[in-house]
């Protein structure tokens, strides 16, 4: 009988143990190997003086897809929900991030749930992924979360920006530092109000961009300008035009067949028009984007810097979830020593990919301590 009742103890201590480690402190196991990028000394330019000036932390995720009340099992919905609640807070509070940035699709069901059903969403949302005080949270819309452009609903894109502050184009500045948030949606070109509003916004965001860059131009005169020049963080929720995924080649990039499989404009990503006339219009160092649940890291179609796609951070849509991790620096044009170098110099950025644990990893390590604890006991 004194040795049942050990044994039961031993198995309910070991399962305690497994849920303490599994659910919990396996997360800040995995955050350990995640860290700030350092800014490489490569994008500098040796004719410009290094200044003071705090590189700025940026967190990015894309895809959380909160499920709904009709795809998926319950259970299935409240273990994603852990898993990306742990991962993110533990990631928030280690990293202490000072801009964390969502790409889209928080909702799975956005676009054709009911009133009620939007609330608790955003109230799910505001739980799982809420931030210290000294950090600020922005969100950009997905198609999940609105339709695609023929099928958004007014009310429903007013709903959107009314539950997380987040309008159609957003002009984000830090220490120098500018982040160009926009609806991928309403980029379609076809003149409807909403595109409309957005290509005006965007309008005056290439005004004040040129006008800091070139103040002493006529057009600029009576034109509030921005402190200094520097060239924009680009965040959307579609990709940029590309045929397809077949030229990624990151860790988290597609599988075969799906890499080869064709992009469609404006479902997949933006059409050819519309990413020429964004990218010459902001002129990014870097665009950041979601959408496709995998990661891909390539050139700007012109122009200097890169588009980095960022994987799902919901594990129902990717083995391996990640979070990027972006800072990046503005160095004051008071520093120059040659007037001659080029505005893109003035510039500095780093990323770093966070890694999640794949399920089978985690699986294999929570295995192992609990067998290491029934050993112990």
């Amino acid at each position: 009988m004194h040795h049942n009742a050990k044994f039961l103890l031993n198995i309910f201590s070991a399962f305690f143990i497994f849920l303490i480690y599994c659910e919990y402190v396996i997360y800040y196991v995995v955050i350990r190997d995640c860290y700030w990028p350092t800014l490489d000394v490569q994008n500098e330019d040796s004719t410009i003086r290094r200044t003071e000036v705090e590189p700025v932390r940026i967190m990015v995720i894309a895809d959380i897809h909160l499920l709904g009340p009709r795809k998926g099992h319950w259970f299935d919905k409240l273990r994603r929900e852990w898993q990306m609640y742990r991962a993110f807070q533990t990631s928030v509070h280690t990293l202490q991030p000072e801009l964390v940035f969502v790409l889209g699709d928080i909702m799975d069901e956005g676009f054709y749930c009911s009133l009620e059903e939007f609330d608790k969403y955003v109230h799910r949302f505001k739980q799982l992924f809420a931030v210290p005080e000294n950090t600020k949270l922005y969100t950009v819309v997905g198609n999940h979360d609105i339709g695609f452009h023929y099928e958004i609903r007014s009310f429903r894109n007013q709903m959107f920006i009314a539950a997380f502050n987040s309008t159609p184009v957003q002009f984000i500045s830090l220490r120098g530092n500018y982040f160009v948030l926009v609806n991928s949606m309403a980029l379609e070109g076809d003149g409807c109000t909403l595109c409309r509003s957005v290509e005006l916004q965007l309008s005056e965001i290439e005004s004040k961009l040129k006008c800091s860059k070139n103040s002493t131009s006529i057009n600029c005169k009576s034109k509030p300008n921005l402190e200094f020049y520097s060239k924009p963080i680009l965040m959307q929720h579609y990709p940029l035009y590309r045929s397809s995924d077949k030229e990624c080649d990151d860790f988290d990039s597609a599988p075969m067949p799906i890499k080869e499989e064709v992009f469609r404009e404006t479902w997949e990503c933006l059409s050819k028009e519309s990413t020429y006339q964004i990218l010459n219009q902001i002129k990014p160092r870097l665009a950041l984007s979601g959408h496709t649940h995998h990661g891909c890291t390539r050139k700007l179609p012109f122009g200097f810097g890169k588009e980095i796609t960022i994987p799902s951070f919901n594990w129902r849509n990717k083995n391996n979830p990640t979070i990027g991790l972006v800072i990046c620096v503005f160095l004051n044009s008071g520093s120059l020593v040659n007037e001659n170098i080029t505005l893109k110099q003035l510039n500095n950025y780093s990323i770093q990919t966070c890694y999640q644990q794949k399920v089978g990893i985690k699986l294999y390590h929570c295995f192992f301590h609990i067998v290491s604890s029934l050993n112990v006991f």
